[in-house]
């Protein structure tokens, strides 16, 4: 028993010496200060499990000794409690060190667990994780429980909190303003309005904009804006009207007839604006409204005049200068949102902050918002964990597979190890009482 004993103690100085050369990462995280006084500390209690399998040892034979020396039957009693005791600690021994590695290096089936069974055990691991961390009732509970609405809702309250996600947000909106190239928006903003623009007609909605726009009167002042615009251009721009109207006059008119009718027609141009201009009841104003009320109910019913529409939308909607603008609008959007976000004092981001500080205070006090936001919160993690549930839990295997064996053995008993030799402790000394009482039971029934 005694050699066992030695054979054990020279494994395990040697098992401990060579730990020195192992790598410190290998696909894991390297040992640190932590582990390395872990480890110490298993080395510890493993010299101390092993001196009670050699106190038991000792005490045996001397017990064994007395017994046949005539000491009495005491020591056939300390002889049989020592005895379970070693068998205890023997066994516990090879239970604790089939865990990490093959006891006494001989490759015994079902030994060296860890090792063996690392990529197994990562697999179970991670169906456990799958099977009772991310179920849809687990998570339903855990977040119901935690309260996120209302205590969002309170974090957000706070004036300094909302002010840091305002800004986190401005931060976040430039950086992504940034990121996009001006481009690739420009062309999407350019096709998602022409797109638009072709899948819908235009001409009902406009004869129905229109002809509100005549029934209310809307239009008039667009018209009294026009004549007096005419009105003061024929003032400024007489001799040109008359030259203009002379020059198409025909050759073998003389010239002062020309001029004449140049007068007349540009005094008539002249009257016929100033009294559009100054009588509302003017008839021309009264034909315009006709014509107005009939091109609005000829653009929603009639078939023609809409395909014209369309035509002329699609005429419009082709030329370069009109797609340019389009592009365009996009670069004036940017630099509005950018100048915006960086300007603490911004509407926008006052805006927000107010809108931010106005949701917290909903959130902390009113119970049927938490609920919403609680539901929205639940949803989405259920949403997460039931979709992508494979994914997660194969995080879990695939890196317990890419572990080195070794290291992570190591690691392991570094972590547990120094409990697990009160096992072997607890086996010396079980094992020895249950000697003693195995003993004396037979004694008295052999008696």
């Amino acid at each position: 028993m005694c050699g066992i004993t030695e054979r054990v103690e020279q494994m395990e100085r040697t098992e401990t010496a060579t730990r020195g050369t192992a790598p410190t990462y290998r696909a894991m995280t390297a040992f640190t200060a932590a582990d390395m006084e872990r480890q110490r500390g298993v080395r510890r209690m493993k010299l101390t499990a092993t001196g009670m399998l050699l106190f038991v040892a000792v005490v045996y034979v001397l017990a064994k000794w007395a017994s046949n020396a005539g000491a009495g039957n005491w020591a056939m009693y300390v002889a049989a409690a020592a005895e379970a005791g070693m068998v205890g600690a023997l066994a516990d021994w090879f239970a604790v060190t089939a865990l990490f590695r093959h006891p006494l290096g001989l490759p015994i089936p079902h030994t060296a667990i860890i090792p063996t069974k690392k990529d197994q055990l990562g697999v179970s691991l991670g169906e456990f994780v799958g099977e009772n961390f991310l179920s849809q009732d687990v998570v339903r509970q855990r977040l119901r429980t935690v309260g996120i609405g209302s205590r969002l809702g309170a974090w957000l309250a706070e004036p300094e909190h909302a002010d840091r996600v305002t800004a986190e947000l401005a931060t976040a909106l430039r950086g992504a303003l940034t990121v996009l190239r001006d481009s690739d928006v420009q062309a999407v903003v350019g096709e998602a309005i022409t797109r638009r623009a072709d899948a819908r007609e235009i001409a009902p909605g406009m004869g129905k904009l229109l002809e509100k726009i005549v029934a209310d009167g809307g239009h008039r002042r667009f018209v009294d804006l026009i004549v007096s615009r005419a009105h003061d251009w024929l003032v400024l721009h007489d001799e040109q009207v008359m030259d203009a109207i002379q020059g198409g006059a025909p050759g073998w008119t003389p010239r002062f007839v020309d001029k004449k009718v140049g007068e007349r027609v540009y005094k008539e141009l002249l009257r016929f604006c100033a009294e559009m201009r100054d009588m509302p009841s003017h008839p021309a104003r009264g034909a315009l409204d006709r014509f107005l009320t009939d091109f609005a109910a000829d653009l929603q019913s009639d078939t023609e005049t809409r395909a014209r529409v369309e035509r002329l939308k699609g005429e419009v909607l082709a030329r370069g200068e009109v797609q340019d603008l389009i592009a365009s609008a996009w670069t004036a959007v940017r630099s509005m949102i950018v100048s915006a976000a960086e300007d603490e004092r911004s509407e926008l981001r006052l805006r927000v902050r107010a809108s931010l500080l106005s949701l917290g205070t909903r959130m902390a006090s009113e119970p049927k918002v938490q609920d919403k936001v609680d539901s929205w919160v639940e949803g989405a993690a259920v949403h997460v964990v039931t979709t992508y549930r494979k994914e997660i839990t194969s995080l879990i295997t695939d890196t317990v597979a890419g572990w080195d064996a070794e290291h992570t053995t190591r690691k392991i008993e570094a972590h547990i190890g120094r409990d697990l030799q009160f096992i072997r402790i607890n086996g010396t000394v079980v094992g020895s009482l249950a000697g003693l009482l195995i003993f004396t039971v037979s004694r008295l029934l052999g008696a």
